[in-house]
This record gives C-alpha cells, sequence and structure tokens, in this order.
C-alpha cells in the first residue's frame, strides 16, 4: 500500500477480511509469509508492539471501555504517545499535567472529527451501535496513526452519518493517513477508494481501481451479483 492512499477490501462473509486485518495488528500469527510496515517485518507482533509503531483499528464487533466516558475512551486512543510516565502521574509533577492537557485537547479533536463532541461526557455504554463505531474510530485517530485499518465502519449508519463518514476518509487521506477498508457498503468503498483487493475464501481473485473491479466478472459472479450498477 503506498502512503496516503486509501485501499479497500471487499468479498463475501467468509472471504477473510478481518482475519487479515488480524493478522496485521498482531492479533493472530500467520502461518507463512512477510507482513511489512515501512520495510520491517511485523508478522508475530503483539497488538501493543504494532500499535506503537502506529497501526490503528476498528473492529466489526465494537470494543469499546463501556464504564469510562466518550471523552475517556478517545483518551485511551493516545497512550502509545504518552511519555510522563505513572510515577510522575501519580505525583501530578507538572510534566504529567502538561501532557494530561494535551491528550484531553488532543481526544476533544478527535471527537470533533466525527461529530461527538456534544457526547464527550456520557457514557460509551449510552451510545447507539453507529455512534460507538464513530466513538472506535476516534479512539483510533487519537493515536495518530499512520495506517488505519477501518472494519465495517458505516454498519449501523444512517445515509447523513455515512456521507460523514466518507467526507472523513477523504480528509484522513489528505492528510497523508493510510487507510485500509473493508466495507460492504459498496457506495461508500467505490467513492473513497484508491484501489480494491477482492477475496474469496482467503484467495486473492481481483485488485485494481474501482471502475475496473465493478467491471471484472469474477468479482461480479463471486461478490457484486449480476444486478449490481456501479
Amino acid at each position: 500500500m503506498p502512503p496516503g492512499r486509501v485501499k479497500a477490501v471487499i468479498g463475501p462473509n467468509g472471504a477473510g477480511k478481518t482475519t487479515l486485518f488480524n493478522l496485521v495488528t498482531g492479533f493472530l500469527i500467520p502461518d507463512a509469509g512477510r507482513i511489512l510496515s515501512l520495510g520491517a517485518e511485523i508478522q508475530g507482533e503483539p497488538a501493543h508492539a504494532t500499535a506503537a509503531r502506529g497501526i490503528a483499528r476498528t473492529f466489526q464487533l465494537v470494543q469499546l471501555f463501556d464504564h469510562l466516558t466518550v471523552l475517556e475512551n478517545v483518551m485511551v486512543g493516545r497512550h502509545r504517545l504518552t511519555r510522563a510516565g505513572m510515577l510522575a502521574g501519580a505525583l501530578r509533577l507538572p510534566r504529567a499535567r502538561r501532557e494530561d492537557a494535551a491528550i484531553r485537547r488532543d481526544a476533544w479533536e478527535a471527537l470533533e472529527m466525527v461529530g461527538l463532541a456534544v457526547r464527550a461526557h456520557q457514557p460509551a455504554a449510552a451510545l447507539p451501535l453507529g455512534l460507538k463505531r464513530l466513538l472506535e474510530i476516534a479512539r483510533a485517530l487519537a493515536a495518530q496513526p499512520i495506517l488505519l485499518l477501518l472494519d465495517e465502519p458505516a454498519s449501523g449508519l444512517d445515509p447523513v452519518e455515512t456521507e460523514r463518514l466518507g467526507e472523513m476518509i477523504l480528509d484522513l487521506k489528505a492528510r497523508g493517513v493510510t487507510v485500509l477498508l473493508v466495507e460492504h457498503d459498496m457506495s461508500l468503498t467505490m467513492e473513497v477508494a484508491d484501489d480494491i483487493a477482492v477475496l474469496n475464501y482467503g484467495r486473492l481473485i481481483a485488485e485494481g481501481p474501482p471502475r475496473a473491479i465493478q467491471r471484472h466478472p469474477e468479482v461480479i459472479a463471486a461478490y457484486l451479483g449480476t444486478d449490481w450498477q456501479g
């Protein structure tokens, strides 16, 4: 994946899309092959190590800290960038207070980007599913990723929220963030993706720009269907 691009991975259920995400982010160890980030092999690294490299993700099944507020969930996303240390935080030393203020400020900015700043002090558990997905994206953005993996981010969103999500993905691309996207909303995928890879039961059956993919006969047969209008 070239930096600053949006690449989508599509395919039927069971194609291996989420498995791919789990391999890249250290939740699974591959049986063979290599995974490279900025030239370094990362296969087999634990999830916290891939996060430290600037690889952030959301999940197909939303993973939040329900007992924390919306703002606190996003602040957790800044953990990889903290430097003050536990002792400085416990003693409330000046550098720890400055860092905490910076974390809070950056978390607010991430919430504003996804439109959740007005809900910052609500418990995360109280959000409907669509907004929980946006909160996951905000938490991932707080980590200042160089690679952002979004696993079905439009699931549960209404049309207005989906349109805003598309605008946000394009804005991230403009800021230089590389995005790997798994999404069943093909209108959104075709709008934001520079390239699309198509998986079918673990096998790559096509790869290329959206226009070529939507005309590919094997992709139409395996996933899009003959009534796909593009």
